[in-house]
């Protein structure tokens, strides 16, 4: 956590921008059905986002931002769990 706090400002902000990015970039995939929500890439990209927006946080924290940051880290790491699991049954 000191790492994050020692960052310029500007770098967490980027850092958090580049989250929202990858937000609006996962949705706009899963819209066009470039992308499904049974992929594991939907989840891993959705866990990234919202760790990136989390650090971003660091900088200028929002407790109700980084509570549904948290919310989205812990249901993207259970839905990797569960398509890796379901492909890990499949190829069995």
């Amino acid at each position: 956590m000191e790492l994050l706090l020692s960052l310029p400002p500007y770098m967490l902000e980027t850092i958090g921008l580049l989250g929202f990015a990858l937000y609006v970039m996962n949705y706009g995939l899963l819209t066009l059905q470039w992308l499904n929500s049974n992929c594991a890439i939907y989840f891993a990209i959705n866990l990234t986002a919202a760790s990136f927006v989390l650090i971003g946080l660091a900088g200028s924290f929002n407790l109700a931002a980084a509570l549904i940051q948290g919310f989205w880290v812990v249901m993207s790491i259970l839905g990797l769990i569960i398509r890796l699991r379901q492909r890990r049954s499949r190829l069995a």
